[in-house]
């Protein structure tokens, strides 16, 4: 499914975003850019070890990573020459945990921008061990992200990779309901 934003396109995939051929992919990732378990443990591994060792020494250089803002390392072994790591709220029910979320994927955007990068793929951050709903995640992000996307961009291209089909089905019920063809 795709919408036309702007002079960008917004396309919902489903599959595994470490197989995408973008200029960046998201790592959904946590405040010391340990790349343990879930998508990021994926990133990691497939990417090899130079992930992880930038983002060790991102960690160093600047301290750990405000929950609601992104690093950006290279994609390692990866098709995408970039990751950039956001690191979205756990969930705790509360506004806040909203705010953040959208943080999360402006500051994601936004540093694809500042690396003028054409095309960005999006995980559905802090939906897995942060336990984030996705019906609640799919509004946040899809709202943030058409928001950002009518204001200036150099973005031509901006996928949200959903893993699974019940995520891909929320994502595009909610896409069909913010931006109706």
């Amino acid at each position: 499914m795709r919408r036309q934003i702007n002079r960008t396109v917004l396309e919902l995939v489903q599959g595994d975003i470490t197989e995408l051929d973008t200029d960046a992919i998201v790592n959904a990732a946590n405040e010391r850019l340990a790349h343990g378990g879930g998508v990021a443990g994926v990133i990691s591994r497939k990417g090899g070890p130079a992930i992880q060792r930038e983002s060790d020494e991102w960690v160093r250089r600047h301290g750990p990573v405000p929950t609601g803002s992104a690093a950006i390392t290279s994609g390692g072994n990866l098709k995408a020459r970039y990751v950039i790591h956001a690191v979205g709220p756990v969930y705790d029910g509360t506004p806040r945990s909203a705010e953040l979320l959208a943080s999360a994927v402006r500051s994601a955007l936004r540093m694809a921008d500042e690396h003028n990068l054409k095309s960005i793929a999006l995980p559905a951050i802090s939906t897995g061990i942060f336990g984030y709903p996705m019906e609640e995640a799919a509004e946040v992000m899809l709202r943030t992200a058409i928001e950002y996307l009518e204001g200036e961009t150099g973005l031509e291209r901006v996928l949200f990779c959903l893993y699974g089909e019940s995520a891909y089905r929320v994502f595009e019920e909610t896409l069909e309901r913010l931006r109706p063809e």
